[in-house]
């Protein structure tokens, strides 16, 4: 079982915009991220990034902090983006299953005009929370390989 640390929680009011290091977060089942812009009965509940990936992205000179690029939640020691949609992760009894690797980029979004490149499209990923709970930088997040 592969596992990484969250490394931040992030949440923002609106979708489009940077998001909020706010430590921890409550996950409501089939919802997404309580008081985050992008909850609600879709695909799309929670981003992730991987941390390791912002840290190539800063290695070239990006200012950039946790939440920049609209990820939820911030991980390191996974990569995201290799991960077949339909994987289950765990954190905290929370369960997320992934539903979508990468995304289309709105051109104008507030990050790609300050950072001139946003590696959201890229790198990031989409959950559908399957178990509510909290989720707290620090803490664990296994995959399960989805069978």
């Amino acid at each position: 079982m592969h596992m990484g640390r969250v490394v931040a929680v992030c949440t923002s009011p609106k979708r489009g915009t940077k998001k909020d290091n706010v430590g921890r977060a409550e996950f409501i089942g089939n919802f997404g991220i309580k008081n985050d812009g992008h909850a609600g009965d879709w695909h799309r509940q929670v981003s992730l990034l991987s941390y390791d990936k912002v840290l190539a992205f800063k290695e070239r000179g990006a200012e950039v902090s946790n939440g920049d690029f609209g990820e939820n939640l911030l991980v390191e020691g996974i990569d995201f983006k290799t991960l077949p949609v339909g994987t289950i992760l765990r954190c905290n009894g929370v369960a997320m299953q992934l539903t979508q690797v990468g995304k289309e980029c709105h051109s104008h979004c507030e990050i790609h005009d300050r950072m001139g490149d946003c590696i959201m499209p890229r790198e990031g990923v989409f959950a559908r929370v399957l178990q509510g709970g909290v989720i707290s930088a620090g803490d664990d997040l296994t995959i399960e390989q989805h069978s």
